[in-house]
């Protein structure tokens, strides 16, 4: 990778653009001040790792950037980028464990006699107000899909990404279930993931095809209170 000022300076406006977009950059959770000196070393090196990766990327294309190239950009070995990141794909789809937690933790972290479904919806809303990645408003965003698009391999990890996210989701709703009441979690898991992934594709959708996120971000907001009003009306007929 080059370490031109001037074409270094043009990759990173393209990495900010991917990074808010919703692809690298994520784990959030754990403040710096709350971890040891060692874990803040084991995150800095990931997010070096990850911001070079990405560089790389934006530059040329997924498929077309090895992880020996990716450690060299970073300064560490092939096994150092493998230690943090399994799969070369998870470099750059890395918000998938944050998926898995914030949807889990919704549930299993929800008010008494709160649904489910409403503790999800309530997350998902959130995350639109924060503008965070996950919910995919951002005019940024297209950067991100573009790549993914234009890779097979990040297609076919996106789409285990949301089945990851569903089987967490299924034992989340199974271990809270009060006395196996309410329909099947795995059933519930299933609907809900499909439900949001509508929405979430459908604002992707409008951004890639050159809507503002000013724009859209209503329209997200009001795909999410629909989906999930059917989607409750779904789960109370499968009792």
């Amino acid at each position: 990778m080059t370490k031109d000022p001037e074409k270094r300076g043009a990759h990173e406006d393209a990495r900010e653009g991917v990074t808010v977009g919703g692809g690298v950059g994520g784990g959030g959770g754990v403040p710096d001040e709350a971890l040891t000196l060692r874990e803040r070393k084991k995150r800095e090196t990931r997010q070096r790792i990850s911001d070079e990766a990405t560089m790389l990327f934006v530059a040329r294309g997924f498929d077309e950037v090895t992880v020996a190239e990716i450690a060299k950009a970073a300064h560490v070995s092939a096994m150092t980028v493998f230690n943090h990141f399994p799969r070369k794909e998870d470099l750059f789809l890395d918000r998938i464990p944050e998926a898995v937690e914030l949807f889990t933790a919704a549930v299993r972290n929800r008010p008494a006699g709160e649904p489910p479904v409403a503790a999800l919806r309530g997350l998902l809303l959130h995350l639109l107000d924060q503008r965070h990645p996950l919910a995919a408003v951002s005019d940024d965003f297209p950067h991100f899909w573009r790549i993914v698009l234009d890779s097979p391999a990040l297609r076919a990890r996106a789409r285990e990404g949301v089945e990851e996210v569903e089987t967490a989701l299924g034992d989340a709703m199974a271990e809270t279930a009060p006395g196996g009441d309410g329909p099947d979690p795995r059933l519930a898991a299933a609907l809900t993931v499909a439900a949001y992934r509508s929405v979430y594709v459908t604002t992707a959708q409008q951004l890639l095809a050159g809507e503002r996120a000013a724009d859209v971000a209503d329209d997200h907001r009001s795909r999410v209170h629909g989906a999930f009003d059917a989607l409750e009306r779904a789960l109370l007929t499968a009792r």
